[in-house]
């Protein structure tokens, strides 16, 4: 158990007597004025009115967690199996790029729309729901679609993946209406991200002289699939012709400066995209909305 550092308001959970004898109730506030070497002896804490008392750890609550402890303790999540509200479930990851081999995990990811007397409670439901034994995430509806309309690339990729293991009628409406989430911030987006984060691997093979191979493959497969959506309007899960170069990356068969050289040729490509493309500015915002709406009420009568 740790030590509670000095400053820190406790509640007490026994009636406490202070050196002038005056008795404190259950629930008094006070102040750590002195912490133990160890969690076996007493604090020494001063009530609001300077009444100084001695209370071991068992004995009192810090004070934030004693308020919370109704709200944490008795939670959505303990008196519901939020995952039975699923509305969407699909696989992602290398089983739908086509890059998986024999011992590849399965990448389940999806959607979540709990019932409305559960999300309107005070207890409320978490943005997502995550199985880390079975490499699951859920996300909450709205959740889930601010991020497609941020042109979030785990995200649009679920709209768009063909492995769907699990859809309802409210998911099928969702997946009509796709197109709606498709912008020109996919190159806004996709460009920073993949900047970023080859900034991190060239300091990577400057100090370490390696790279993370699998990551630089992701980076790369990103900027094919940011180039097709501006050009097409549509997401491209599956990698297809790019297999093989992109295994190569991932096995360490094409050098860094090889790499590298496909990635800023890539780059330039996307800005002819860009340039030409006919995506509109921004996402549809009105009609995701409207489509939530429509989504929520549904849930009203659980």
């Amino acid at each position: 158990m740790l030590l509670i550092p000095k400053g820190t308001q406790i509640v007490s959970r026994i009636a406490l007597r202070d050196q002038r004898g005056i008795t404190h109730p259950t629930g008094a506030v006070a102040v750590v004025e002195e912490a133990p070497t160890d969690p076996t002896h007493s604090y020494r804490v001063r009530f609001a009115d300077g009444g100084i008392g001695y209370i071991t750890r068992a004995e009192m609550s810090v004070r934030k967690l004693h308020q919370r402890a109704g709200l944490d303790g008795v939670s959505a999540l303990e008196e519901h199996d939020l995952q039975e509200f699923v509305i969407y479930r699909c696989i992602v990851g290398s089983r739908a790029y086509g890059l998986d081999h024999e011992g590849s995990d399965t990448d389940l990811r999806g959607i979540y729309l709990p019932p409305a007397d559960i999300h309107w409670s005070i207890y409320g439901v978490p943005e997502q729901l995550e199985v880390k034994e079975s490499d699951e995430c859920y996300w909450e509806l709205q959740k889930f679609l601010k991020l497609a309309l941020k042109a979030n690339p785990n995200i649009l990729e679920c709209l768009y993946t063909p492995e769907v293991v699990e859809i309802s009628p409210i998911a099928q409406e969702l997946l009509a209406m796709r197109e709606a989430f498709l912008s020109r911030l996919v190159y806004q987006t996709y460009n920073g991200y993949v900047l970023s984060q080859f900034k991190k691997l060239e300091q990577d093979m400057r100090t370490l002289g390696e790279i993370r191979t699998k990551h630089a493959m992701h980076l790369i497969r990103l900027l094919l699939s940011g180039i097709t959506i501006l050009e097409d309007g549509t997401v491209p899960v599956r990698i297809g012709e790019h297999r093989e170069a992109l295994l190569a990356i991932k096995n360490a068969q094409m050098p860094f400066e090889q790499v590298d050289r496909w990635r800023l040729e890539l780059h330039e490509a996307f800005d002819r995209a860009y340039a030409s493309t006919r995506l509109p500015e921004r996402p549809d915002y009105e009609r995701v909305n409207k489509f939530l709406i429509r989504a929520r009420r549904k849930q009203i009568d659980g």
